[in-house]
């Protein structure tokens, strides 16, 4: 199966001979019904330049990109986001793991973490991370798995060090319009099997994810495509008539139903979220590059697995630590991670030292905080004390492991 992809400017005539007035393909607006031929032009050019570079016409692989090359320094670079919601996310992630980005002015592209003295802090669009991490510039970043997923080409030397970092949150999706020819339409089959879509008029969809994009819909078996990039918001290109449907990223919805469009069964691409990306390459040649790695990880680890966790402490009377216990566990959402941890407090009555009271102490998470107390209460609890968690250190960092198997070390 190959896409169909545009390979001259005879692709797309004037409107006027490809989609007759008497059966117009969207109802609103009627201004869709004309698209002007310079539009077109500037709209396959665009095609040509980024779609058949990714995917070739007869099925084969997109050329590979430059093996990395380990230059020689001294210190390890990680690089992240350069502006946006992004960075900002990742720097607070850092700090939140008491890594502190020290950046003397904000204008300047590299920065330093004391806690890390043989790293540097680079700033760089999303897709250059990518890139540069394929080239050895850098050694290590932080992006969304959609920016990895399509400029990364599955490369061997980009290796996931951590999957999810709690921030970017989004999916990679197809939208098409909620009227028109589209209104009755809610499954990616549904819209394959659509009899509109031919040769002569392919599916036109819009988007900035040319790598992905004719992935997905070659291994869904879906022909009669051709993919194009569009100036400004994706969301504008079916109601102008340039695009019949977009391929963005999501995150609430909101702009997608405010334009008029909808998500459809099956069209979902790729889940995503920020993650720790590695070049193979750096961790496994360049000095330091894997002892930094593993710090970072634990730190990440630590927190990560602690957000949203709460520590409950609370007083209880018993004859002894096992009725107390029996008590607590007795109540579904009293468990905890690990527990309960069960201690005496010690009291003075008459001169001598007794044991009224018992501490117990759970981590539970905040969706099942107050649950929690009030089944404390319930059986006897009183005195409750609840802070948040910080970080919970394990015995071992399961995603350090998982790496080390991946380098084959």
């Amino acid at each position: 199966m190959s896409l169909l992809l545009p390979t001259n400017l005879q692709q797309y005539p004037s409107s006027s001979s490809s989609f007759p007035s008497s059966t117009p393909l969207l109802s609103p607006p009627p201004s869709t019904a004309f698209i002007p031929r310079r539009r077109c032009l500037r709209l396959v050019t665009s095609c040509v330049s980024t779609v058949q570079s990714s995917v070739a016409t007869n099925g084969s692989s997109p050329a590979p990109a430059p093996a990395a090359v380990v230059v020689e320094r001294d210190q390890i670079r990680l690089g992240l986001p350069s502006k946006g919601r992004m960075a900002a996310d990742a720097i607070d992630l850092l700090k939140d793991c008491q890594l502190f980005v020290k950046q003397v002015n904000p204008r300047q592209y590299v920065a330093q973490i004391p806690q890390l003295p043989n790293t540097e802090v680079w700033f760089q669009r999303p897709k250059d991370i990518v890139r540069k991490l394929l080239s050895g510039d850098l050694d290590l970043g932080i992006v969304g798995l959609d920016t990895l997923s399509e400029y990364g080409q599955e490369n061997e030397d980009l290796i996931i060090v951590h999957e999810a970092l709690n921030f970017g949150d989004c999916h990679l999706s197809i939208a098409i319009p909620n009227y028109g020819i589209f209104e009755n339409i809610n499954s990616l089959k549904e819209l394959a099997q659509m009899p509109q879509w031919s040769e002569e008029r392919p599916l036109r969809l819009a988007t900035g994810f040319t790598y992905l994009g004719p992935k997905f819909m070659k291994e869904n078996g879906i022909k009669h495509v051709v993919f194009s990039t569009a100036d400004g918001a994706l969301e504008a290109a079916p109601a102008m008539g340039i695009a019949d449907a977009i391929l963005d990223l999501v995150s609430s919805g909101t702009t997608l139903k405010e334009n008029n469009l909808k998500e459809i069964e099956g069209g979902v691409v790729l889940e995503s979220q920020a993650a720790l990306v590695a070049s193979r390459r750096a961790l496994t040649e360049r000095k330091g590059a894997l002892n930094t790695v593993h710090e970072i990880l634990e730190r990440l680890e630590a927190h990560l697995k602690a957000d949203g966790q709460f520590t409950v402490v609370a007083n209880m009377r018993g004859n002894s630590a096992q009725e107390v216990a029996e008590r607590v566990l007795s109540q579904p959402s009293l468990s905890g991670l690990q527990g309960p941890t069960i201690s005496p407090v010690y009291c003075t009555q008459n001169g001598k030292v007794s044991v009224d009271y018992y501490a117990i102490v759970i981590c539970v998470p905040k969706k099942a905080l107050y649950e929690s107390v009030k089944q404390l209460r319930a059986v006897g609890g009183s005195g409750v004390l609840v802070s948040p968690l910080t970080y919970i250190f394990d015995e071992d960092t399961p995603r350090w492991g998982q790496l080390l198997r991946n380098l084959g070390l």
